[in-house]
């Protein structure tokens, strides 16, 4: 107990930064270009068109034409219905329908089969996810985060975290949001993978990673990619592979308590898929994948079956289509 909280409290001192130290993005501009590494922005979307266009803007403006970091700007999107598309590409992002990238693998509806297919589409040596619904976005949400992977060549994946203000009729108020993290991911690391807890926010959607490292793990399609990212990693490289930086805060609608549940269904398969594979559970669980949860109308209750299986996309490097293109580079 004594040696873990050392270890949490000696990275919490050397990993954990702020985005303000980063502030000065003309000597982050000097640092990449020293190190040679170049820089792609993914934002996986669907439906998004109310906030995709001032996400875009935002970094184009200042993270390529005023600063030159980042060298793609990438929309990766799960078929919206509505103009994302159009509305990125106006902006100035690359846009990819991802049913259309690797299309003889197969096309799964999900955040991480967008994230597992930006690892083929995009060029970076660092690939930076931001999400395309933060309605406060900054170029912190970036410079935050690639930061440490230009001056720390020992650091291999950096996660945000922020504030996250509940939205009320009153207005906002402060709130440390995460509530799945909270009640569920926190708790289950608590037992398993107690260095872990160190992470501020294991599941915010915003990360950037060196491809070496993506390229080597698997990626679950749906709502637990996040939290198998961090258990993969850890496995791997240790608590020392991962710095995390404060972005302030973070802004966007918030779901509901059925979807929560829906969303820790998902992650708790992933999690337990791993805690199997590395022996910490004596027996295999048998997922049936059926969620039961409750719904009223009126006096009557009656269950609510949803099917959710988190599938999971292989490590890239095991994909014949990706080794031949990385030759061909």
């Amino acid at each position: 107990m004594n040696n873990t909280n050392e270890v949490i409290n000696n990275w919490l001192e050397s990993n954990t930064f702020h985005f303000s130290e980063f502030e000065d993005i003309a000597k982050l501009v000097k640092a990449r270009e020293e190190a040679g590494i170049s820089i792609s922005v993914c934002i996986p979307t669907l439906n998004e068109e109310a906030t995709i266009g001032t996400v875009v803007e935002t970094f184009r403006s200042k993270l390529i034409e005023e600063f030159p970091l980042i060298d793609e700007i990438a929309v990766i999107d799960s078929g919206s219905t509505d103009r994302t598309l159009e509305i990125a590409n106006n902006a100035g992002a690359d846009t990819y329908l991802s049913a259309e990238i690797l299309p003889e693998r197969g096309f799964n509806l999900g955040k991480g089969e967008n994230l597992w297919k930006a690892i083929y589409q995009l060029k970076g040596d660092v690939i930076c996810y931001v999400d395309g619904d933060i309605k406060n976005i900054h170029s912190r949400f970036v410079t935050g985060l690639v930061a440490p992977l230009i001056y720390r060549p020992d650091v291999k994946y950096v996660k945000a975290f922020y504030d996250r203000p509940m939205t009320h009729l009153e207005g906002t108020r402060p709130s440390g949001g995460g509530r799945v993290t909270e009640i569920l991911v926190r708790p289950l690391f608590s037992l398993f993978f107690p260095e872990l807890t160190a992470l501020v926010q294991p599941l915010s959607g915003e990360y950037a990673v060196r491809r070496e490292v993506l390229e080597q793990i698997p990626f679950p399609i749906g709502y637990g990619v996040e939290t198998s990212h961090l258990i993969d990693v850890y496995e791997k490289w240790g608590l020392k592979a991962f710095a995390q930086t404060d972005l302030k805060s973070r802004i966007h609608n918030n779901q509901t308590t059925t979807e929560l549940g829906k969303m820790s269904f998902s992650i708790l398969q992933s999690i337990f898929m791993r805690l199997e594979r590395m022996g910490l559970v004596d027996q295999t669980i048998d997922f049936n994948g059926i969620l039961r949860q409750f719904q009223t109308e009126g006096p009557r209750y009656e269950q609510s079956l949803t099917r959710i299986i988190e599938e999971e996309r292989p490590p890239m490097n095991s994909v014949s289509e990706y080794r031949l293109g990385r030759r061909n580079d």
